[in-house]
Protein backbone atom coordinates (compact mmCIF):
# COMPACT_ATOMS: atom_id res chain seq x y z
CA UNK A 1 0.00 0.00 0.00
CA UNK A 2 2.71 2.54 0.75
CA UNK A 3 4.25 2.29 -2.73
CA UNK A 4 1.53 1.64 -4.54
CA UNK A 5 -1.13 4.06 -3.26
CA UNK A 6 -4.41 2.49 -3.67
CA UNK A 7 -6.14 -0.59 -2.81
CA UNK A 8 -6.26 -2.06 -6.41
CA UNK A 9 -2.32 -1.75 -7.43
CA UNK A 10 -1.66 -3.14 -4.29
CA UNK A 11 -4.02 -6.05 -4.29
CA UNK A 12 -2.54 -6.52 -8.19
CA UNK A 13 0.94 -6.73 -7.31
CA UNK A 14 0.01 -9.19 -4.27
CA UNK A 15 -1.65 -11.58 -6.83
CA UNK A 16 -5.27 -11.03 -4.41
CA UNK A 17 -8.20 -10.10 -4.42
CA UNK A 18 -9.06 -5.53 -2.76
CA UNK A 19 -11.37 -7.47 -0.12
CA UNK A 20 -9.12 -9.45 1.30
CA UNK A 21 -6.36 -6.79 1.07
CA UNK A 22 -8.48 -4.56 2.97
CA UNK A 23 -9.66 -7.21 5.86
CA UNK A 24 -5.92 -7.90 6.29
CA UNK A 25 -5.09 -4.32 6.91
CA UNK A 26 -7.82 -3.93 8.96
CA UNK A 27 -6.86 -6.72 11.08
CA UNK A 28 -2.92 -5.45 11.55
CA UNK A 29 -4.17 -1.72 12.39
CA UNK A 30 -6.77 -3.61 14.79
CA UNK A 31 -3.43 -5.85 16.22
CA UNK A 32 -1.16 -2.27 16.29
CA UNK A 33 -4.10 -0.14 17.72
CA UNK A 34 -3.30 2.64 15.24
CA UNK A 35 -4.36 3.43 12.10
CA UNK A 36 -2.00 3.35 9.47
CA UNK A 37 -3.98 3.85 6.47
CA UNK A 38 -5.59 7.56 5.21
CA UNK A 39 -8.65 7.06 2.72
CA UNK A 40 -9.48 9.57 0.41
CA UNK A 41 -10.89 10.38 -3.14
CA UNK A 42 -7.07 10.91 -4.16
CA UNK A 43 -6.09 7.63 -2.51
CA UNK A 44 -4.52 6.61 0.30
CA UNK A 45 -1.74 7.69 2.14
CA UNK A 46 0.54 6.89 5.35
CA UNK A 47 -0.95 7.84 8.44
CA UNK A 48 2.21 9.27 11.03
CA UNK A 49 1.92 6.07 12.53
CA UNK A 50 2.18 4.09 9.22
CA UNK A 51 5.05 5.60 7.85
CA UNK A 52 6.93 5.17 11.21
CA UNK A 53 5.94 1.31 11.29
CA UNK A 54 6.60 1.12 7.26
CA UNK A 55 10.16 2.36 8.04
CA UNK A 56 10.92 -0.45 10.33
CA UNK A 57 8.88 -3.40 8.79
CA UNK A 58 11.21 -2.16 5.35
CA UNK A 59 14.29 -3.20 7.59
CA UNK A 60 13.05 -5.96 8.86
CA UNK A 61 11.82 -7.15 5.52
CA UNK A 62 15.35 -6.78 4.38
CA UNK A 63 16.54 -8.32 6.87
CA UNK A 64 13.84 -11.55 6.18
CA UNK A 65 15.05 -12.03 2.72
CA UNK A 66 18.77 -12.05 3.71
CA UNK A 67 18.12 -14.36 6.29
CA UNK A 68 16.28 -16.39 3.98
CA UNK A 69 18.68 -16.41 0.98
CA UNK A 70 21.76 -17.40 3.71
CA UNK A 71 19.34 -20.46 4.35
CA UNK A 72 19.53 -21.25 0.46
CA UNK A 73 22.95 -20.52 0.15
CA UNK A 74 23.37 -22.84 2.99
CA UNK A 75 21.49 -25.66 1.65
CA UNK A 76 23.14 -25.16 -1.46
CA UNK A 77 26.29 -25.09 0.18
CA UNK A 78 27.38 -21.83 -1.12
CA UNK A 79 27.62 -20.24 2.43
CA UNK A 80 28.57 -21.03 6.04
CA UNK A 81 31.34 -22.42 8.78
CA UNK A 82 33.42 -25.43 7.09
CA UNK A 83 36.03 -26.70 9.58
CA UNK A 84 38.84 -29.20 8.27
CA UNK A 85 41.49 -31.12 10.04
CA UNK A 86 44.32 -32.27 8.34
CA UNK A 87 47.60 -33.91 8.48
CA UNK A 88 50.64 -32.03 8.25
CA UNK A 89 51.95 -34.15 5.02
CA UNK A 90 48.37 -32.33 2.99
CA UNK A 91 49.17 -28.69 3.08
CA UNK A 92 52.58 -29.92 0.76
CA UNK A 93 50.62 -31.35 -2.19
CA UNK A 94 46.72 -31.44 -2.25
CA UNK A 95 45.85 -28.78 0.04
CA UNK A 96 46.93 -25.92 -1.33
CA UNK A 97 45.06 -26.04 -4.95
CA UNK A 98 41.83 -27.95 -3.01
CA UNK A 99 41.22 -24.64 -1.07
CA UNK A 100 42.31 -22.23 -3.86
CA UNK A 101 40.09 -23.84 -5.95
CA UNK A 102 36.88 -24.00 -3.24
CA UNK A 103 37.39 -20.70 -1.97
CA UNK A 104 37.30 -19.31 -5.73
CA UNK A 105 33.93 -20.96 -6.39
CA UNK A 106 32.43 -20.16 -2.79
CA UNK A 107 33.66 -17.05 -1.18
CA UNK A 108 31.13 -16.76 1.15
CA UNK A 109 32.13 -20.09 3.01
CA UNK A 110 34.39 -19.32 5.92
CA UNK A 111 36.89 -22.25 5.92
CA UNK A 112 38.67 -23.04 9.12
CA UNK A 113 41.49 -24.91 9.20
CA UNK A 114 43.10 -27.59 12.12
CA UNK A 115 46.30 -29.30 11.68
CA UNK A 116 45.92 -32.58 13.68
CA UNK A 117 47.29 -35.45 14.14
CA UNK A 118 45.05 -38.65 12.56
CA UNK A 119 43.87 -39.87 16.37
CA UNK A 120 43.27 -36.36 17.11
CA UNK A 121 40.96 -36.02 13.90
CA UNK A 122 38.61 -38.85 14.66
CA UNK A 123 38.38 -38.05 18.32
CA UNK A 124 37.16 -34.18 16.99
CA UNK A 125 35.11 -35.68 14.26
CA UNK A 126 33.03 -37.48 16.77
CA UNK A 127 32.80 -34.41 18.70
CA UNK A 128 31.41 -32.50 16.10
CA UNK A 129 34.20 -30.40 16.40
CA UNK A 130 35.08 -30.77 12.38
CA UNK A 131 32.93 -31.56 9.34
CA UNK A 132 35.96 -33.64 7.37
CA UNK A 133 38.82 -34.28 7.52
CA UNK A 134 42.44 -35.21 5.01
CA UNK A 135 44.95 -37.29 5.56
CA UNK A 136 49.43 -39.38 -1.73
CA UNK A 137 52.40 -41.40 -4.23
CA UNK A 138 55.16 -42.40 -1.87
CA UNK A 139 59.12 -42.11 -2.72
CA UNK A 140 62.53 -42.90 -0.86
CA UNK A 141 63.65 -39.75 0.85
CA UNK A 142 67.33 -40.08 1.66
CA UNK A 143 70.97 -38.50 2.50
CA UNK A 144 72.11 -36.98 -0.77
CA UNK A 145 75.51 -39.32 -0.11
CA UNK A 146 73.59 -42.67 0.09
CA UNK A 147 75.21 -45.22 -1.57
CA UNK A 148 71.99 -45.90 -2.97
CA UNK A 149 71.68 -42.60 -4.89
CA UNK A 150 75.14 -42.98 -6.97
CA UNK A 151 74.32 -46.03 -8.69
CA UNK A 152 71.98 -43.86 -10.76
CA UNK A 153 68.97 -41.52 -10.82
CA UNK A 154 66.28 -43.74 -11.59
CA UNK A 155 63.87 -45.46 -9.02
CA UNK A 156 65.22 -47.49 -6.22
CA UNK A 157 65.00 -51.27 -5.57
CA UNK A 158 63.60 -51.23 -1.83
CA UNK A 159 65.73 -54.04 -1.19
CA UNK A 160 68.63 -52.07 -1.63
CA UNK A 161 67.38 -50.80 1.78
CA UNK A 162 66.85 -53.55 3.73
CA UNK A 163 70.15 -52.60 6.59
CA UNK A 164 69.42 -49.24 6.71
CA UNK A 165 67.88 -47.20 9.30
CA UNK A 166 64.21 -46.13 8.50
CA UNK A 167 62.51 -43.14 10.13
CA UNK A 168 58.87 -42.82 10.48
CA UNK A 169 56.00 -41.64 12.38
CA UNK A 170 54.63 -43.11 15.91
CA UNK A 171 51.89 -45.36 14.95
CA UNK A 172 49.41 -44.07 16.99
CA UNK A 173 50.37 -40.39 15.22
CA UNK A 174 50.69 -41.88 11.66
CA UNK A 175 49.31 -45.04 11.44
CA UNK A 176 48.45 -45.03 7.68
CA UNK A 177 52.19 -44.31 6.81
CA UNK A 178 53.94 -46.55 9.47
CA UNK A 179 51.71 -49.83 8.54
CA UNK A 180 52.85 -48.99 5.13
CA UNK A 181 56.31 -48.37 5.39
CA UNK A 182 56.58 -51.81 7.29
CA UNK A 183 54.62 -53.61 4.41
CA UNK A 184 56.28 -52.41 1.54
CA UNK A 185 59.60 -53.64 3.49
CA UNK A 186 57.96 -56.94 4.31
CA UNK A 187 56.57 -57.16 0.75
CA UNK A 188 60.59 -56.68 -0.43
CA UNK A 189 61.67 -59.55 1.88
CA UNK A 190 62.53 -57.89 5.19
CA UNK A 191 61.80 -56.12 8.41
CA UNK A 192 62.94 -52.29 8.26
CA UNK A 193 65.19 -51.27 11.57
CA UNK A 194 63.22 -48.48 12.54
CA UNK A 195 65.71 -46.18 14.33
CA UNK A 196 63.64 -42.97 14.55
CA UNK A 197 59.78 -41.50 15.07
CA UNK A 198 59.08 -38.60 14.44
CA UNK A 199 55.63 -36.92 14.76
CA UNK A 200 55.96 -33.97 12.13
CA UNK A 201 57.01 -34.97 8.19
CA UNK A 202 59.16 -32.07 8.54
CA UNK A 203 61.10 -33.26 11.21
CA UNK A 204 61.54 -36.78 9.40
CA UNK A 205 62.90 -34.85 6.69
CA UNK A 206 65.29 -32.65 8.93
CA UNK A 207 66.65 -36.52 10.72
CA UNK A 208 67.49 -37.47 7.15
CA UNK A 209 69.24 -34.41 6.05
CA UNK A 210 70.88 -35.25 9.09
CA UNK A 211 72.30 -38.35 7.77
CA UNK A 212 69.93 -40.72 10.54
CA UNK A 213 68.45 -42.52 8.23
CA UNK A 214 65.81 -42.95 5.23
CA UNK A 215 62.39 -42.87 5.19
CA UNK A 216 59.42 -43.05 2.54
CA UNK A 217 57.28 -39.97 2.73
CA UNK A 218 54.26 -38.58 0.36
CA UNK A 219 56.05 -37.52 -2.82
CA UNK A 220 54.45 -33.61 -1.55
CA UNK A 221 57.26 -33.08 0.88
CA UNK A 222 59.96 -32.52 -2.04
CA UNK A 223 58.19 -29.45 -2.18
CA UNK A 224 60.45 -28.98 1.03
CA UNK A 225 63.38 -29.04 -0.58
CA UNK A 226 65.97 -29.27 1.92
CA UNK A 227 69.00 -29.45 1.69
CA UNK A 228 71.03 -33.11 2.23
CA UNK A 229 68.06 -35.01 1.13
CA UNK A 230 67.10 -36.06 -2.27
CA UNK A 231 63.78 -38.14 -3.60
CA UNK A 232 63.75 -41.05 -5.73
CA UNK A 233 60.70 -43.32 -6.53
CA UNK A 234 60.43 -46.44 -6.00
CA UNK A 235 61.66 -49.39 -8.36
CA UNK A 236 58.27 -51.54 -9.33
CA UNK A 237 54.63 -51.06 -8.83
CA UNK A 238 53.76 -47.48 -7.98
CA UNK A 239 53.50 -46.76 -3.59
CA UNK A 240 50.95 -44.64 -2.65
CA UNK A 241 49.46 -43.66 0.81
CA UNK A 242 45.68 -43.04 0.76
CA UNK A 243 44.47 -39.69 0.92
CA UNK A 244 41.82 -40.23 3.58
CA UNK A 245 38.66 -37.90 3.86
CA UNK A 246 37.06 -38.65 7.65
CA UNK A 247 33.32 -37.92 8.00
CA UNK A 248 30.84 -38.65 10.08
CA UNK A 249 28.94 -40.99 7.52
CA UNK A 250 25.23 -40.12 9.23
CA UNK A 251 25.63 -36.59 8.62
CA UNK A 252 24.01 -34.12 5.53
CA UNK A 253 26.36 -31.42 4.57
CA UNK A 254 26.42 -29.54 1.14
CA UNK A 255 29.04 -27.37 2.66
CA UNK A 256 31.57 -30.69 2.58
CA UNK A 257 30.18 -31.93 -0.23
CA UNK A 258 31.74 -29.40 -2.22
CA UNK A 259 34.63 -29.10 -0.45
CA UNK A 260 34.81 -32.99 -0.76
CA UNK A 261 34.46 -32.59 -4.75
CA UNK A 262 37.17 -29.46 -5.13
CA UNK A 263 39.21 -32.18 -3.27
CA UNK A 264 38.80 -34.80 -5.70
CA UNK A 265 39.26 -32.88 -8.95
CA UNK A 266 42.54 -31.15 -7.01
CA UNK A 267 43.94 -34.73 -6.71
CA UNK A 268 42.92 -36.11 -10.10
CA UNK A 269 45.17 -33.00 -11.27
CA UNK A 270 47.79 -34.00 -9.02
CA UNK A 271 47.91 -37.73 -10.34
CA UNK A 272 47.76 -36.62 -14.27
CA UNK A 273 50.56 -34.42 -13.52
CA UNK A 274 52.51 -36.82 -12.20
Amino acid sequence: MAEQGSFSRAAERLHISQPPLSTQIKALEDEIGARLLERSNRGVTLTAAGAAFFEDIRSVLAQLEHAVERVRQAERGDAGTLSIGFVSIADFGILPPTLKSFRARYPQVDVQLHELTTDAQIRELRAAELDLSIGLPLMLAAPTTHPVLQEGSGAVDLRALAKEPFIVPPRNIGPGLYDLTLSLCQAAGFAPRITQHARQMQTVIGLVSCGMGVALVPASLRQLKRPGVQYRPLLGQPATIELGILQLSQTSNPLRDNFNQALREAALHLLTRT
